[in-house]
């Protein structure tokens, strides 16, 4: 284990930029995971990461101190820093200290859509996209598709909504959804407040591939007219519509209704 205790250090000052700057994560291709529930969920699903990041006083925390004895036993690089300067490059308040530095995972489209699947298009508000990502995953989809309007899923707020779920999902980015669309080998279904098709009333025993749009203006013209089918949640009550996240659990989980019925 290295410890660093000088706000001078290049390494130190490097970790900052990273906290602190969504251009230099991208520009670096790196993510940094905050908190130790993802840092367990990492761990777990996905293995070592390039570093991790710990307060002095995390080292007494039993969960902490498990991390970082697994991580040593397989000779994983750990850095220890004074809470204040841990907290300097933390965005958890009341966090218990511990930090995950990866290389931000990069996928190229490279196969028509051929099994269940998530269509993002402009989704921007990170806790949406988290509670989407999250939804899926415990929905059993394993693919994401996002346009390039959508919110950086491998932002710190999307993670922390998200809850562990980038980790089992393959994730694509600044993809051309029409295209997408145009040669998937499966059902797509794109969300619509004017559709005249109930949800209720489509057959999901297949793979689907969901279709979300943006918060405000929902689905773009051009991806509705390529679905197959347009659908509505019906509702009782006098509100406009669900919003993005609460419409897409709800549409998932009649898929696993239905192909459990």
């Amino acid at each position: 284990m290295k410890t660093i205790t000088s706000r001078d250090n290049a390494q130190y000052k490097e970790l900052v930029k990273l906290a602190g700057n969504a251009a230099t994560r991208r520009k670096l291709g790196r993510t940094l995971l905050d908190g130790v529930h993802l840092c367990q969920s990492f761990l777990q699903l996905r293995g070592l990461p390039e570093q991790c990041i710990v307060s002095e006083s995390a080292l007494q925390h039993a969960e902490v101190m498990d991390i970082v004895g697994q991580l040593e036993a397989r000779h994983a690089h750990v850095l220890a820093l004074p809470d204040a300067l841990y907290k300097a490059i933390s965005q958890v308040e009341h966090g218990v200290g511990v930090m995950f530095s990866i290389a931000t995972p990069e996928r190229a489209v490279s196969a028509a859509l051929a099994r269940n699947a998530v269509l993002l298009d402009g989704v921007q508000d990170p806790g949406n996209m988290g509670s989407i990502l999250r939804s899926a995953a415990a929905a059993g989809i394993t693919e994401v598709y996002c346009s390039a309007g959508s919110a950086y899923c491998w932002s710190p707020k999307v993670l922390r909504a998200a809850m562990g779920a980038h980790f089992v999902l393959d994730i694509y980015e600044n993809v051309d959804l029409a295209e997408l669309v145009r040669h998937a080998s499966v059902t797509t279904l794109a969300t619509s407040g004017y559709a005249t098709q109930r949800l209720y009333d489509v057959d999901l025993r297949q793979p689907v591939a969901w279709l979300f749009g943006h918060e405000g203006q929902g689905v773009a013209d051009d991806l509705l007219s390529l679905a197959t089918h347009q659908v509505v949640i019906p509702h009782l009550g006098q509100v406009e519509s669900l919003n993005v996240a609460a419409c897409a659990a709800v549409c998932f989980f009649e898929q696993v209704r239905q192909n459990q019925a």
